[in-house]
């Protein structure tokens, strides 16, 4: 279940209890769930109850209490909690997180695509014309505003970025990823540091680390078919690990992120979530053993951890692609 499944998930349960009689209100447009700011509340939280309240003449946890009850029924939640403050606290179950990892194999560079702006029409150029950060920005979000569904052409919006201080041409020095990274990584009102640390073959340079973390998913998949890991079974997978589930919500949030980083027109965006998809995937390396060690043979949770680096290098790879960086299989 991706945030945007679970929104619509809410959505629907919203409107559900409007229709019972048990909350009178408008139902909303839309309904926002994003991940909580530390663990222990949840998979995913959402704020909808404190939005409803004062229509409903209730307080905010009278309302999480009545849309919990309603949600916690539903196919791909495990459990609901409403909590003093009206947030609804919701963990996806099982069954939930398998999907996610089948969806993102199967769709492969698919994955993330949507028509969440399906609506909206237009075209970014950058502003002043020839300036060269504000020319990469236009091309990228343009090439997002499609991923995320909107149709090309209509009016054309002026973009405007701080521009790098430089007199020569970076990609001489840096090189073309390095370049495009160190142009599409800061947000629109920070200038660009163009740099030799670009470059560097070190964790402290997060473009290495998101494209060491995809090459390590695909040395993962190559070691698994030397030892005979099956990757192929359609079991449902049981990722219940904390390291696990932290990756699991970073893939599923990638629609969402790809369509707000179009709606607002900032790659930095879609940069900042693959840095934090690739710390996690490297935390989940070192937590949660994929491949058999020794004499062990190899079991169900080795190949769903697999499939789940799999997934993990197919949106690294892809979030890459759509920032034009290249995601190489080995480093």
């Amino acid at each position: 279940m991706t945030p945007a499944e679970l929104s619509w998930t809410v959505l629907s349960t919203v409107r559900h209890a409007v229709g019972a009689g048990e909350l009178r209100v408008e139902v909303p447009e839309k309904v926002v769930v994003q991940r909580p700011p530390r663990p222990g509340c949840g998979d995913y939280a959402t704020n909808v109850a404190l939005q409803l309240a004062g229509q409903a003449g209730l307080s905010p946890f009278e309302v999480a209490k009545i849309l919990a009850v309603r949600l916690a029924k539903e196919p791909g939640i495990a459990q609901v909690e409403a909590v003093g403050a009206g947030f609804l606290n919701i963990t996806l179950s099982a069954r939930a997180y398998a999907d996610v990892v089948r969806q993102v194999c199967e769709q492969g560079p698919g994955y993330g695509r949507g028509n969440g702006l399906a609506d909206e029409s237009v075209t970014v150029v950058p502003e002043p014309p020839h300036a060269v950060r504000a020319t990469l920005v236009a091309e990228v979000v343009n090439g997002l505003l499609a991923a995320a569904g909107a149709r090309p052409g209509g009016p054309r919006e002026a973009l405007t970025v701080a521009e790098p201080d430089t007199g020569h041409d970076p990609e001489k020095s840096l090189g073309r990823d390095a370049t495009r990274w160190a142009l599409l990584r800061p947000p629109a009102e920070d200038t660009p540091r163009l740099t030799l640390a670009l470059l560097d073959q070190r964790e402290a340079n997060p473009l290495f680390r998101v494209r060491y973390a995809h090459s390590r998913t695909r040395a993962l998949l190559r070691n698994a078919h030397d030892l005979g890991v099956r990757v192929d079974s359609t079991a449902r997978d049981p990722y219940r690990h904390p390291a696990e589930t932290e990756l699991l919500g970073l893939i599923a949030d990638l629609p969402r992120v790809v369509e707000t980083a179009a709606r607002r027109r900032a790659p930095d965006r879609l940069a900042r979530h693959l840095e934090r998809l690739a710390d996690a995937y490297l935390r989940f390396q070192d937590e949660c053993p994929a491949l058999p060690k020794g004499d062990e043979k190899p079991s169900a949770v080795h190949a769903a951890r697999v499939r789940l680096a799999d997934a993990t290098g197919i949106v690294l790879a892809d979030g890459l692609h759509l920032l034009g960086i290249s995601a190489p299989d080995h480093l």
